[in-house]
């Protein structure tokens, strides 16, 4: 099995790097093969709705977005984590998780999901929120720990010293790698949740 694990941050080894590298070790313990994938640095623009995608089937800017994507179609589960601006995930992050899930037609029903935010004190839980969305309109079950998957630390390295921070991203990833299982497991026996075909509607129709 594998996990996939972004880091929205803009510092490669920031706050949120120790987070997903938290959880990295307890999903080594459990056999399962990570990656960790830098986004937060990159120059990454933001979607322009051109609908090129539907056809060439991948983003028309050939960039990381593009790249992530197959090792995204390729993986069992998905970690995102983020530092938190202003009540909000890293801008760079959220146009690169709007331009993969949007670009990407590959079925994710049944990756799991899980959301990480690391802040100096507030903004923590409306930044996990947003995140999660990305996972809640493409079919993909959320991980959950033991509290709102968050961390705190200002200067980059504090994070180390926040003990139920830590300890909430250990649990979390026993919890992803017990989700991942269970669901492999589910799939040989039941397969996937039948889909119905798409009946989209709007406020004027």
């Amino acid at each position: 099995m594998k996990v996939l694990m972004i880091n929205g941050s803009p510092r490669a080894k920031g706050n949120t790097s120790i987070a997903l590298q938290e959880m990295e070790q307890v999903f080594a313990r459990e056999g399962i093969e990570t990656e960790i994938l830098h986004v937060g640095n990159k120059n990454i623009r933001g979607c322009v709705c051109c609908n090129s995608c539907r056809e060439r089937g991948k983003c028309v800017m050939d960039d990381i977005v593009n790249e992530a994507a197959v090792k995204f179609e390729g993986c069992d589960g998905l970690v995102v984590g983020s530092p938190v601006y202003y009540a909000s995930a890293n801008a760079t992050l959220i146009a690169f998780l709007t331009r993969l899930f949007y670009s990407t037609r590959f079925d994710k029903t049944m990756k799991v999901g899980a959301a990480v935010a690391a802040a100096r004190r507030g903004g923590l839980t409306a930044t996990y929120d947003e995140l999660n969305k990305f996972f809640g309109i493409s079919g993909m079950p959320i991980a959950s720990g033991q509290y709102w998957n968050g961390i705190h630390g200002r200067l980059p390295g504090e994070a180390k010293q926040d003990t139920e921070g830590l300890q909430m991203m250990r649990t979390l990833a026993r919890n992803m790698a017990f989700l991942m299982k269970s669901i492999a497991l589910g799939k040989e026996t039941y397969g996937i949740p039948e889909k119905e075909a798409m009946a989209p509607t709007d406020f004027i129709r």
